[in-house]
């Protein structure tokens, strides 16, 4: 903990803060989920799930190669999650006629239970953070453009970079 309190006596540095956001956030976003699912009496479903149930229902039915280009990850650990989601009854595979592929399509149940999560997700962390000073709720509500521009960073240097192939001419296409 005696990092976490330097900021208290003077500013951190970049290596500092770098270390106390990444030991923070996997455990504040655990914590939230835990007390998200408390306050419901929700399943422990894995983050993963509840991420590909979000673009499934804001997206509306897709395959799986289109589900792990949303989600950025490999289209086998959606195929992995797809055989989970559909044996706990939140997930149907319908059929496209080809027997390689399938459309991917959230449950009237994981439509219900994501919308559980996300309303008591929302008054549970809102209940926490009214807990906070307003000084405390200023200094996080300030944080809250930096971290999406910190995400953002992040997001750019995971793509890989063109090819010379993939070169268009156009200068919007990265």
């Amino acid at each position: 903990m005696f990092v976490a309190n330097l900021h208290r006596y003077r500013r951190l540095s970049v290596s500092e803060i770098a270390t106390e956001l990444t030991r923070l956030l996997g455990p504040l976003r655990r914590e939230m989920s835990r007390a998200t699912r408390a306050a419901e009496d929700l399943p422990d479903i894995p983050e993963a799930q509840i991420e590909l149930l979000r673009v499934l229902v804001a997206s509306g039915p897709v395959n799986t190669r289109d589900a792990a280009i949303a989600l950025r990850i490999a289209r086998p650990t959606v195929s992995n999650l797809v055989k989970a989601m559909t044996a706990a009854g939140l997930v149907e595979r319908a059929s496209t006629g080809d027997l390689r592929s399938a459309i991917l399509v959230a449950t009237p149940h994981a439509r219900d239970m994501l919308y559980r999560f996300d309303r008591t997700s929302t008054a549970t962390v809102a209940a926490a953070i009214d807990m906070l000073s307003p000084a405390e709720q200023d200094v996080l509500a300030s944080a809250i453009p930096v971290l999406n521009r910190l995400r953002d960073l992040f997001e750019h240097a995971a793509r890989p970079a063109p090819s010379a192939s993939d070169a268009s001419g156009d200068p919007l296409r990265t």
